[in-house]
């Protein structure tokens, strides 16, 4: 009984010794212990949105970075939505350019002009969530409401616009998934900085 409450204790040092000599291993064993809660922070923040499901699998792969902020998960939602609409945006300019387009080509290029001011109003909102200097927080997280809000509209025009033209299937379809998912991700951001407003008020 002797020798296995020494090999236990002997076990227990080394463990211990083990994480406490190894930064990478005790931070891995801080991230594993820390994920669930993680999660469970952006699961409650999801399941306030339009669209859960989406919302959870993209923002949980931020989760250590996110962890229970909710600045950061706001913030982090506008850069999600920004870049999902720069790509939207390099895709459509591509496709515009596709020859052998004739109707389809002035509503693309309609839609990559509201993806345009999309993309400015995103950008500016991001700007706007880190300036504190000239305005009270209530100020600032009315702009950013304003200019998600117009992001979002912008987008339903865009899918609007293909929608009421005479636009190949193929094309219609591979738009409106493509418009589809980057309308989604900006609905998500703007329930985010209306659930961090309200919550700061």
């Amino acid at each position: 009984m002797a020798n296995i409450g020494s090999y236990f204790s002997i076990s227990a040092i080394f463990i211990f010794s083990l994480f406490t000599t190894s930064p990478s291993l005790c931070l891995a064993a801080r991230k594993f212990l820390s994920s669930e809660t993680d999660t469970k922070f952006i699961k409650t923040w999801c399941d306030a949105t339009t669209y859960p499901d989406l919302c959870f699998v993209t923002f949980s792969s931020y989760a250590a970075e996110i962890q229970d902020s909710p600045k950061t998960i706001t913030t982090k939602s506008l850069f999600v939505a920004l870049n999902s609409t720069r790509s939207a945006s390099k895709n459509l300019t591509d496709i515009s350019k596709t020859q052998g387009l004739t109707r389809e080509t002035e509503a693309l290029q309609d839609c990559v002009e509201e993806i345009g001011d999309s993309i400015d109003e995103l950008k500016r909102s991001i700007v706007e969530m880190d300036e504190t200097a000239s305005k009270s927080f209530a100020f600032r997280m009315s702009d950013i409401q304003t200019w998600v809000s117009a992001a979002l509209t912008d987008e339903d025009t865009c899918m609007d616009g293909f929608s009421e033209t005479a636009i190949d299937g193929d094309v219609k379809a591979n738009m409106r998934t493509l418009i589809e998912k980057v309308a989604h991700l900006t609905s998500i951001s703007l329930a985010f900085v209306n659930h961090y407003a309200g919550a700061n008020k």
